[in-house]
């Protein structure tokens, strides 16, 4: 039950869009019981993000929630792996994306709790 939102600076063509989906996709495996299968992702471009100061570069925020935990080694390999995919395919530089973790314990889904 994880659940990616991707927020940038830039705009965001269905190209593009569909293209981090896919890796994204791939990339949700990376954490331990997690698949394509059971992912939500959320793009939201075009956002008004300042950072360092200003917002002259390309920047991008990315959300990962999911249902229990993992482990700092696990979290370092997929922000290793969204960072890239973000650059990849944005053009985004590493040192202008911030990636958040966020373990829930409690998830819904079809009226009911995991």
């Amino acid at each position: 039950m994880p659940y990616i939102r991707t927020q940038v600076s830039i705009s965001l063509s269905k190209e593009k869009e569909i293209a981090l989906k896919e890796k994204l996709g791939q990339a949700i495996t990376i954490l331990p019981g997690k698949t394509e299968r059971w992912l939500m992702l959320d793009f939201r471009d075009q956002c008004r993000m300042y950072f360092q100061g200003g917002q002259e570069e390309a920047a991008a925020f990315v959300e990962v929630k999911l249902f229990g935990t993992a482990g700092a080694a696990v979290y370092q390999e997929m922000t290793a792996a969204v960072t890239k995919i973000i650059s990849e395919e944005l053009g985004i530089p590493a040192q202008r994306i911030y990636v958040q973790y966020e373990e829930c314990s409690y998830w819904g889904w079809n009226g009911n709790n995991f």
